[in-house]
């Protein structure tokens, strides 16, 4: 039985190589606030090695509420990402050269695997971020937290907060569906092969 990527799995290979890449040039998620105070909205831009965007302005306000100050040395996730993905893209390379059916599984379920832990790393931030609070903080409300949405709108107190993908993350979805999409096809094609 031939073990061998097809055409497609090796086509969806590079482009996903090439839309992870993408991620030192854009940004990868972004938040963004709207209030009656801030009426053109503030935001701050996640790329995979540092934070920017109004975040001066999001510490000042959060001062009031107690929640801490964001500072990209905080993040130990803009050291381990970079590395992750630089690692992810050079196995992908290795799996051309492979050219094994195997290790393109292996190397899809590594980027769903990141994936994953980016997320629950990102909701786990989030928590921390908007329920540990500074009790002595001059604004209080009882058993008010301030999570930001994970994905998604949420309205926190006269702050409107919508959190989503940004053009980084967008092409970080497209390489995971790709590489997703053609898993699937690379085992179909198998399982004819072995017919």
């Amino acid at each position: 039985m031939d073990r061998k990527l097809s055409a497609f799995g090796k086509a969806s290979t590079v482009l996903a190589i090439a839309c992870i890449l993408m991620l030192w040039f854009v940004p990868m998620w972004r938040i963004d606030l709207a209030a009656p105070q801030y009426p053109e909205g503030i935001s701050m831009k996640i790329w995979i090695n540092d934070v920017k965007g109004d975040v001066e302005i999001i510490n000042g306000l959060n001062h009031y509420i107690g929640m801490k100050t964001i500072h990209k040395s905080d993040f130990k996730e803009f050291v381990y990402m970079p590395i992750a993905l630089a690692v992810f893209c050079l196995l992908g390379i290795a799996v051309l050269a492979g050219n094994r059916r195997t290790w393109f599984y292996a190397w899809t379920g590594l980027l769903l695997l990141i994936a994953a832990v980016s997320m629950y790393d990102f909701w786990k931030w989030e928590y921390d971020y908007g329920h540990n609070l500074n009790p002595s903080a001059p604004i209080k409300v009882p058993g008010m937290a301030y999570q930001p949405p994970l994905i998604g709108y949420k309205k926190m107190l006269n702050f409107e907060a919508l959190s989503q993908p940004d053009i980084g993350g967008w092409f970080f979805i497209a390489a995971a569906l790709l590489l997703t999409g053609a898993t699937f096809y690379e085992w179909r094609r198998a399982k004819k092969q072995a017919l």
